[in-house]
């Protein structure tokens, strides 16, 4: 008897857990529009241009989902969130998904309830300071004033560095990068730490640039990348997979310009016929269309299309690929095969 309560327990469990788990794909389809969370703004990563339309690194992301779940990669609701707003905002369910430079946490995996699908940017956290400081060294800031958002792994970092270094520092608190980047201009702070990246499209911003130095000093790993809610099982296997079809995309030569001749009839390579979803069933296996990778990699082009488009070396921010690079290319950018 107990063992068949026991079961019965189980069923009743897995039942619930399966109907969560397609909550969110259902809500999506039924609304007919993602909601995304990403940052305040963020030039190259996250920010609305001059029509107010959303694009960078980050929104590719989110607009590589809604082309693989809906058909329509407009079809995004992006939610500007804070360092301490955008979990609050995942967790009640007012965005589906966040692509905000947030970094991979033992205690937002588990504590917080989160899934992280992936890392679409490895990265550290670094500093910037005015040329006219003279310093060359973030070891050189002791007594410094520190601009820092509150909210972020940045903080415990910040206070981890400066304590293993035997230094002292008073802390600016702001709540957006935009924020950030005025208080540091105006003086009110020494220096700004966040992720490298984040400093570089900061810096890429200013009116004089050329003015300012990220010190070489990276005190972190931050592997970023977009997360869902617990539980949301189905979902997140739809946006891990998306993130990772762009990336294997890039490894496997399928681009924005070449996707479509490719999907049209199948090709030598059995992989790319399968995440193109000419042959065998892997969208339904999602519950998507077979055509649903093919989408997503038509919107943006592949991870290093969208990479170089937004934040590479011909762009004003001027990221290296460095660690984001394929594994066959001297990286660690690596996705699981589809098969």
């Amino acid at each position: 008897m107990k063992r068949t309560v026991f079961l019965g327990a189980l069923t009743v469990a897995g039942v619930a857990a399966g109907a969560s788990a397609a909550a969110t794909l259902d809500d999506v389809k039924a609304r007919g529009k993602l909601n995304c969370g990403v940052t305040t703004g963020l030039v190259g990563f996250a920010a609305p241009d001059a029509n107010g339309v959303w694009e960078g690194f980050d929104v590719a992301v989110c607009r590589a989902v809604a082309a693989a779940v809906l058909g329509d990669p407009t079809a995004v609701e992006f939610v500007p969130t804070t360092g301490k707003t955008r979990f609050t905002a995942l967790a009640s369910g007012e965005i589906d998904m966040l692509a905000r430079n947030t970094t991979w946490t033992f205690s937002r995996d588990t504590d917080l309830k989160f899934e992280f699908v992936g890392v679409n940017y490895y990265d550290g956290q670094g500093f910037m300071v005015p040329k006219a400081l003279g310093v060359s060294s973030a070891k050189e800031l002791d007594g410094a004033t520190v601009c820092i958002q509150t909210g972020t792994t940045t903080e415990l970092n910040l206070a981890d560095f400066f304590r293993k270094n035997n230094i002292n520092y008073e802390p600016v608190p702001i709540e957006t990068n935009a924020e950030g980047q005025q208080q540091y201009l105006a003086g009110a702070c020494d220096t700004y730490t966040t992720d490298a990246s984040g400093l570089a499209a900061t810096r890429a911003a200013f009116e004089n640039p050329t003015e300012h130095v990220i010190l070489p000093e990276i005190v972190s790993k931050e592997p970023l990348g977009p997360l869902v809610r617990h539980g949301d099982n189905e979902w997140g296997d739809i946006v891990r997979w998306t993130l990772n079809a762009l990336i294997s995309a890039e490894e496997l030569g399928v681009t924005s310009a070449n996707v479509e001749e490719m999907a049209s009839s199948p090709t030598n390579s059995p992989e790319i016929n399968r995440l193109l979803g000419t042959e065998g069933n892997l969208g339904e296996m999602i519950g998507l269309e077979a055509d649903w990778a093919k989408r997503a990699i038509a919107v943006g082009g592949n991870y290093g299309e969208v990479f170089e488009r937004n934040i590479g070396e011909n762009t004003p921010i001027g990221l290296a690929r460095g660690l984001n690079a394929q594994w066959t290319d001297g990286g660690i950018l690596y996705s699981p095969p589809f098969r």
